[in-house]
């Protein structure tokens, strides 16, 4: 199992869970099952003694429904990331699952390419929240390189330049990464850089040139295709659809 994300799946319907299980490969994304639930209580029960990293759940299960039963996992761990996965698109729900600060909130059917997005942006927060308290991981070595590029993102980083920083072998590092977090260094990096990059298009009104400088980019042009090839669409135009979503939430 080494350092993969422990991944628990909650619903009531033996094909969906078997869905998650074999349409998607965990292993690809640094991730494991290791545990199920078909029922709110045992989703408590079973969070308490595996401890996952990530919990998909669905809202509609039987004795507890998942909003209830992930307030209760919540009580008892703090920093794992919940998925809620229903057939309801409702804003009473999406109201209710915010509150309780879930992750993501994904309808049925589920669009397995789009999931490993998911994924992979959870891993990424995961991985951020452990380098913010990484005095507790003295011992991780691989959260104080994530620290310090967090801390040097505006740098021109290279794989060389890191190991030369903490008197490392590159080699060595890339296959910390790999092996402790699941993800390539390089992959590591893009994302976190693209991350910051979609905080800065949805908080400040800088120019896409700037927002580049500060993620690491000499040139916005090299920027802007490498956003539109992790995130799918460039910078301007996630900008102007989250202002969209923005003005949309307001008049409702």
């Amino acid at each position: 199992m080494g350092s993969m994300f422990k991944v628990m799946l909650v619903d009531d319907e033996v094909t969906i869970l078997e869905g998650f299980k074999r349409l998607f490969d965990w292993e690809a994304y640094g991730c494991i099952v290791v545990c199920e639930a078909c029922d709110g209580v045992m989703a408590v029960n079973q969070a308490r003694t595996y401890q996952p990293d990530i919990i998909i759940m669905d809202i509609n299960i039987p004795v507890m429904s998942g909003l209830e039963a992930l307030r209760l996992i919540r009580e008892q761990n703090r920093d794992c990331a919940c998925i809620i996965v229903s057939g309801y698109d409702e804003f009473e729900y999406c109201r209710e699952a915010l509150r309780l600060q879930i992750t993501d909130y994904i309808l049925k059917p589920v669009d397995f390419s789009e999931f490993g997005k998911v994924i992979e942006n959870i891993k990424l927060r995961l991985i951020q929240s452990k380098c913010r308290n990484v005095e507790e991981h003295g011992d991780k070595l691989v959260f104080q390189l994530a620290a310090w590029l967090s801390r040097h993102l505006a740098e021109d980083i290279s794989l060389q330049s890191i190991a030369e920083e903490f008197h490392l072998n590159s080699s060595y590092i890339s296959q910390l990464f790999k092996n402790e977090l699941g993800m390539k260094y390089h992959d590591y990096l893009t994302k976190l850089r693209m991350d910051k990059a979609k905080t800065l298009l949805a908080s400040t009104g800088k120019s896409i040139s700037e927002i580049a400088g500060e993620v690491g980019f000499r040139d916005y042009r090299v920027f802007t295709k490498v956003f539109k090839n992790v995130e799918g669409e460039s910078p301007s135009v996630f900008r102007n659809g989250f202002r969209g979503s923005g003005d949309e939430r307001q008049q409702s």
